[in-house]
């Protein structure tokens, strides 16, 4: 079960499925969230989705801390969808798509972004959500900043 809920409802597990290769699941977990945020944060507000990225987050770390052993393996994806939450907190649409490519930017391409890689040093479990997290709030500033000049 923590399998299945790391991989953020196994969808961490289809690229390495279809084609032997994690590599880009980040990518498709946090496309799977990112419905979920805006339409909560639609339907429910903002505190709604920022409650969200603390139930994602907490249950990440619960459901990564077993699987420590693989590392940050590319099949957990959870820490991803947390990060998907926290970066499109009260953003309309097409902001919170920016906020999410920001965020995926931040994400991939760490060294670029301050903070993002140093996160990720962090130990075991935290480790693995903090440099989501930090790249969530890059995604979130910007988004905020482009719905700000709209």
């Amino acid at each position: 079960m923590s399998r299945f809920v790391a991989s953020w409802f196994g969808s961490g597990l289809i690229l390495g499925k279809l084609r032997g290769s994690d590599l880009g699941s980040g990518t498709v977990g946090a496309l799977l969230a990112l419905p979920m945020s805006l339409l909560l944060g639609h339907y429910l507000g903002w505190v709604a989705q920022v409650i969200a990225a603390v139930v994602v987050t907490s249950i990440g770390l619960v459901s990564t801390r077993r699987h420590l052993d693989e590392g940050d393996a590319g099949w957990i994806v959870i820490d991803e969808a947390a990060g998907t939450f926290l970066a499109t907190v009260g953003l309309a649409i097409g902001p919170a798509l920016a906020a999410f490519a920001v965020f995926r930017a931040a994400d991939i391409f760490k060294q670029a972004f301050p903070g993002v890689s140093q996160a990720e040093q962090l130990p075991g479990e935290w480790g693995i959500a903090a440099d989501d997290l930090v790249a969530g709030l890059y995604g979130l500033a910007a988004g905020h900043i482009i719905q700000a000049l709209m």
